[in-house]
C-alpha cells in the first residue's frame, strides 16, 4: 500500500505530460495544415490528394496565416499527424510544383518524464555537446531536381476520349550550400553537420544582428536572401534557429555514394511557449515556397559553379583516394589467402620429410629477403 500512491502519481505524471505534448503537436500541425493544404495536394499519411492542385500565388497577404494562427487541432484530421514517441511527432505532404515531398517532425520535451528531463538538462549544462535541445519543428523539403518525369504519374486517358498529360516543370537547379543560422547555434552546427564545413561564414546587413550567413558564394547570398525570406526571419526571431539549403550529406560521407548530390531544404524553429504560431508561420510558408525560387534563380555565373565544384571534387578525391587504399588492402588480403591455401595444398600431399624440407627452404628464403630489405635501407 505503500508503494501505491508512488505509482499513482507517476502514472498521473505520464499520462499528463504526453497528454500536454500530443496536444501542443496538435495545435501546431492544425495552425500549419491550411498553408500545406494550400501549398500541396496531399497532406498526411492518407491516399486521398485533392482535386485541385497546388498553384502558386493561389492566396496572398496575411489572412491565411492570421486564420491559421488561431486553430486549436481539435479537428485535425488522424492520418496528418503521426505519433512516433511520446515526444516525437511526424507528418508528410507531396503533390507540389519544384517539391517531391515534405517531411515534418515535431520534438518536444519529454515533460511524461521529469527525472529524465531534469538530468539532460542538469548534463547539458555541464556538457555543451549534450545540451538539451528546445521544444522544436524541424522540416525538411527534397527537391525533384529535374527529375519530374521519373516521379510525377502521368494523367489518366478518359473514358470518351484520351486527355493529354499535363506538360511536368524543371525544377533542377545549380549545386550549392546555403544558410541562415542563429548565431547561437552556428558553432554547434558547423561542428555537427559535414555541409555547413564547406561554406564560410559572414554576416549581412540585410539580416538581424543575431543571425548571420554560411555560404559557398556571395552571388550565391545575394540570389538567396529575398525581401520575403528576410522578412520572415526577421519576424520568427529567437524562435529561428536555422534554414539550410543543400546538396551535401549531414554526415560525413564514407564512400563515394555517399557523397551523391541530393539537394534539400531544411529548416528548423522554436516552438513558441505561449502556442502563439503568428510569428513562425510566415518563415514555414517562406521555407515552402524557396523550392519555386530555386528552381527559377538558383543558376549562377560559370566561374561560381566553376569553384564551388571544385570543392566537390577535392572532397570525393579524398575518398576515391581513401576507396583506392582500401581496395589494395583487400587485393592484398586476397592474394595472400590464395598463397596461403596454395601452400597448404602443397604441404597437405607432402611427406613428413618432404613437408620439413620445404619449410626449411621457406624459412631461407623468408632470411634472404630480409637480409636484402636490411641491406637496401643500409
Amino acid at each position: 500500500m505503500a508503494v501505491v500512491p508512488f505509482i499513482a502519481v507517476a502514472l498521473f505524471i505520464h499520462f499528463m505530460g504526453t497528454r500536454r505534448n500530443r496536444r501542443k503537436a496538435r495545435k501546431f500541425m492544425a495552425s500549419a495544415c491550411p498553408i500545406l493544404e494550400n501549398e500541396f495536394a496531399l497532406v498526411g499519411f492518407g491516399d486521398q490528394p485533392k482535386d485541385v492542385p497546388y498553384q502558386e500565388g493561389a492566396v496572398q497577404g496575411d489572412s491565411l496565416i492570421n486564420a491559421a494562427a488561431k486553430l486549436t487541432g481539435e479537428n485535425l484530421a488522424k492520418d496528418v499527424l503521426k505519433e512516433k514517441t511520446a515526444f516525437e511527432f511526424e507528418s508528410y505532404a507531396t503533390g507540389r510544383a519544384n517539391t517531391a515531398f515534405v517531411d515534418i517532425k515535431v520534438l518536444l520535451w519529454k515533460w511524461y518524464n521529469p527525472i529524465l528531463l531534469l538530468a539532460e538538462t542538469l548534463i547539458g549544462t555541464f556538457f555543451e555537446s549534450m545540451k538539451a535541445q528546445p521544444e522544436r519543428i524541424e522540416v525538411v523539403s527534397y527537391a525533384f531536381d529535374g527529375n519530374e518525369k521519373t516521379f510525377v504519374t502521368p494523367s489518366v486517358p478518359g473514358t470518351d476520349e484520351i486527355t493529354k498529360p499535363k506538360p511536368v516543370g524543371n525544377s533542377s537547379y545549380d549545386q550549392f550550400i546555403f544558410a541562415i543560422v542563429n548565431k547561437l547555434s552556428m558553432r554547434r552546427l558547423r561542428e555537427d553537420r559535414y555541409d555547413l564545413s564547406l561554406t564560410f561564414t559572414k554576416d549581412n546587413a540585410k539580416l538581424p544582428i543575431w543571425a548571420s550567413v554560411m555560404s559557398e558564394s556571395a552571388e550565391v547570398t545575394d540570389t538567396l536572401l529575398t525581401a520575403d525570406l528576410i522578412k520572415a526571419v526577421e519576424l520568427a526571431g529567437d524562435y529561428f534557429e536555422y534554414l539550410i539549403v543543400t546538396d551535401q550529406p549531414v554526415e560525413k560521407p564514407a564512400t563515394l555514394d555517399e557523397a551523391k548530390p541530393r539537394k534539400r531544404i531544411h529548416l528548423c524553429f522554436r516552438l513558441p511557449s505561449d502556442k502563439d504560431y503568428a510569428k513562425v508561420l510566415p518563415l514555414f510558408q517562406s521555407f515552402i515556397r524557396l523550392a519555386d525560387h530555386l528552381a527559377n534563380n538558383a543558376r549562377f555565373r560559370p566561374e561560381v559553379t566553376k569553384k564551388i565544384k571544385q570543392t566537390r571534387e577535392t572532397e570525393s578525391a579524398k575518398l576515391r583516394k581513401v576507396a583506392d587504399k582500401e581496395a589494395e588492402e583487400e587485393r592484398l588480403k586476397q592474394m595472400e589467402k590464395l598463397k596461403k591455401d596454395e601452400r597448404d595444398r602443397k604441404m597437405k600431399g607432402m611427406s613428413a620429410e618432404e613437408q620439413r624440407k620445404f619449410l626449411e627452404k621457406e624459412a631461407e628464403k623468408k632470411r634472404r629477403k630480409d637480409t636484402k630489405k636490411m641491406t637496401m635501407k643500409g
